[in-house]
């Protein structure tokens, strides 16, 4: 008999512990597997779906890591910032899967890498999947920070072979083309030294995304940059089946759209070589991609127009997933200077994170949202204008950790969230 009571107690407690966990939660749904396993993020039209499940997600960038994660005195800082974006429920980081002919260069030359750094990408993989942690791998800059297009041209004219010192080269030069398909072809088969996994199979990783912030000014038509975003989403896609690809769009409408008078910041966005819509119909292209700069783009210096702005881009976008394009939008980067108190960069962080989820509540196809960027302490010189530690401002803390839970009660917690999530919102 006492065995048999010793063996009753730990199951009527354990049902007793999900009892109240699925009262505290709502309708939070509880999966109580154990393992942690993760399973590529598919598309269904214009959702994201896990496990046949829709997936709407918070999210953040951490641009440095494979940088940080080469040098052994700055490696934790890849396990802290993963371990804290887990804790506070989120499910999706953004960064860099390039660093061309910089510091720590991945691509020293174009074919030549660094193996040192390749392992340091192969860290940064591991780890996000040891905390259920999507990544979203970039593969170039349109700007020169870690080399960029800019070191590609440079290349090619250095090499005696490049057609133009222009940088817009980088989209139409033959010869900078094919060195930039042998780079992605050499990350997208790269097997991962501590998995043993290659990155085309590895569902860690959310997707590619071909280019930062892409511009073509000198076609301000926008054909140059549509061939080139064909040509390699079709190339990517040719070698990996299993993960999504996106552009890395700002999502400025183009000349021909008639958004560009009523939604653009200012004049300027339609003149750039981009098109929101056009760029991302493409067929290879599984989803969309938006920033949300509201302070760098216009010269309005109202507090409250930025406010109103953001929430019509990000309506609009959002529109057209829905309607012409039939694919999730992702706003994959956003941010408001420190120009600002600490109070109206949470209030624009709040209106970004409210219409985030009643996108999702209404299973519309704004997809999910990620911060520009989440930094750990000791990191002054990668702390641009808009850098968050994330602990060290409780309000902001909680507004992101809200959003998780808020989330999670309507569309179900991830696997690997739940032991976060019971902490962080039976409270609420």
């Amino acid at each position: 008999m006492v065995g048999g009571n010793g063996a009753l107690y730990p199951i009527i407690g354990f049902a007793s512990c999900v009892a109240f966990i699925y009262l505290s939660f709502g309708d939070l749904w509880i999966d109580i597997r154990t393992h942690t396993k993760l399973s590529f993020v598919e598309r269904n039209g214009s959702q994201f779906i896990v496990d046949g499940r829709p997936f709407y997600f918070n999210g953040w960038n951490s641009y440095w890591m494979m940088d940080h994660a080469v040098d052994e005195s700055r490696k934790p800082r890849i396990r802290t910032i993963l371990q804290t974006g887990a804790k506070m429920g989120l499910t999706v980081c953004r960064t860099w899967a390039f660093n061309d002919g910089d510091y720590n260069a991945l691509q020293i030359s174009p074919g030549r890498f660094d193996e040192r750094v390749f392992r340091a990408l192969d860290h940064v993989i591991a780890e996000a999947n040891q905390y259920g942690i999507r990544l979203i791998l970039c593969l170039v800059n349109n700007l020169q920070a870690y080399g960029g297009k800019t070191q590609y041209v440079k290349w090619a004219w250095e090499e005696g072979i490049g057609l133009s010192s222009s940088n817009d080269s980088f989209f139409y030069d033959p010869s900078i083309r094919h060195y930039f398909k042998n780079y992605v072809k050499t990350v997208l088969t790269r097997k991962n030294t501590l998995t043993g996994v290659e990155y085309r199979d590895d569902p860690t990783i959310f997707a590619w995304e071909l280019i930062n912030e892409p511009r073509c000014i000198s076609d301000k038509s926008g054909d140059t940059l549509q061939d080139w975003i064909e040509e390699m989403s079709t190339f990517v896609k040719s070698i990996d089946r299993n993960h999504l690809v996106t552009v890395g769009l700002e999502g400025f409408y183009g000349p021909k759209s008639p958004k560009r008078l009523t939604v653009n910041p200012e004049f300027w966005a339609s003149d750039i070589g981009t098109d929101f819509v056009r760029n991302s119909k493409i067929s290879t292209v599984d989803f969309a991609s938006v920033h949300i700069y509201p302070d760098h783009w216009s010269h309005n210096p109202e507090f409250e127009h930025k406010l109103k702005f953001v929430a019509k881009w990000m309506l609009s976008h959002i529109e057209d997933g829905d309607k012409e394009l039939k694919k999730p939008v992702m706003f994959t980067e956003f941010g408001l200077s420190k120009d600002f108190e600490p109070s109206q960069r949470e209030r624009f962080y709040k209106v970004i994170l409210d219409i985030t989820y009643k996108s999702a509540k209404m299973n519309k196809s704004g997809g999910g949202s990620l911060v520009w960027q989440f930094l750990v302490e000791g990191m002054e010189e990668f702390n641009d204008e808009f850098g968050i530690v994330p602990w060290k401002r409780k309000s902001t803390y909680q507004l992101f950790t809200e959003q998780s839970c808020k989330l999670a009660r309507i569309q179900g917690a991830l696997p690997t969230q739940m032991d976060y999530l019971r902490k962080l919102c039976t409270h609420r």
